[in-house]
């Protein structure tokens, strides 16, 4: 069983896991592993902003920096987004 990562290196590229489908919700979102079949629910629309703009973004700062994710907020969005890297997810972009 994967163990949730107690926070993520928000200095690293990230990327949703290619089995990963993202359903928008009026509450924030649901995101359905299609691999391990896992679900799980994002209560935040800016943490939304910043898992869809992973793959964009060099790295998972600089996506939290592009949803507006304040400096202040910084440790408890690279704790929720390690939560997610820890049930796979989400996965390290490797060049």
């Amino acid at each position: 069983m994967t163990q949730p990562v107690p926070g993520l290196d928000l200095d690293r590229a990230w990327d949703l896991h290619p089995q990963v489908s993202v359903r928008p919700e009026p509450f924030g979102a649901l995101l359905y592993h299609f691999g391990t079949r896992k679900l799980s629910f994002l209560k935040d629309r800016r943490l939304l902003e910043v898992v869809r703009s992973l793959g964009e973004a060099p790295t998972a700062r600089e996506a939290c920096s592009r949803a507006g994710v304040p400096a202040a907020d910084l440790p408890r969005f690279g704790a929720a987004l390690g939560a997610l890297a820890g049930s796979s997810m989400l996965v390290e972009r490797t060049p």
